[in-house]
């Protein structure tokens, strides 16, 4: 891992930002709500947007992973106005590529969406989904401090399958 730097997208990345992302759903669909057929259809002009959208402020965060000029890795953040789930900050789109699997890389996206949450979106607490079956991705959640609600959903992409619902918590609430 010794060459990997973890750093908030730029408004210029949206075609690494289309690379890395369809790159994760062919590479592990089962864990993400949207689907490769989906997102291959997207004109550039949509990544450039969405690229702008994580690049900056406190309501949504894209995070890269980049082994010298290659994209190794996506984490996103992004302000969850639903409280039905208890989290400020929900941490999607994570994703590692094989040969970077089981190097750290994944705690640094992690702690990259963590330490923007705090800093930047003032936020309390952090939810994720994680498809059930996931067992690494879900031990390196508890590993990293996430705990399990009990909340359970059908994933997006395949109703079959289930996602556990994980929590962080930042700080306390303000006494005030």
């Amino acid at each position: 891992m010794s060459g990997v730097v973890v750093r908030r997208v730029t408004a210029a990345d949206g075609s690494l930002l289309r690379d890395l992302r369809l790159r994760a759903l062919e590479d592990a669909p089962a864990a993400f709500a949207s689907t490769y057929a989906a997102e291959v259809e997207r004109r550039q002009a949509e990544w450039d947007d969405r690229a702008a959208d994580g690049a900056s402020g406190p309501d949504r965060f894209t995070g890269l992973a980049l082994d010298g000029d290659a994209g190794v890795g996506l984490v996103g953040g992004f302000r969850n106005e639903d409280d039905g789930h208890h989290a400020d900050i929900d941490l999607v789109s994570m994703w590692v590529a094989p040969s970077h699997r089981g190097t750290g890389v994944a705690a640094l996206l992690v702690e990259a969406v963590l330490d923007w949450a705090c800093d930047e979106a003032q936020a309390r607490v952090v939810g994720l989904w994680v498809t059930r079956g996931n067992t690494a991705a879900q031990r390196l959640y508890e590993r990293l401090g996430f705990v399990e609600t009990g909340d359970v959903q059908p994933l997006p992409s395949d109703p079959c399958k289930d996602e556990v619902r994980m929590v962080f918590g930042l700080r306390a609430p303000s006494a005030s």
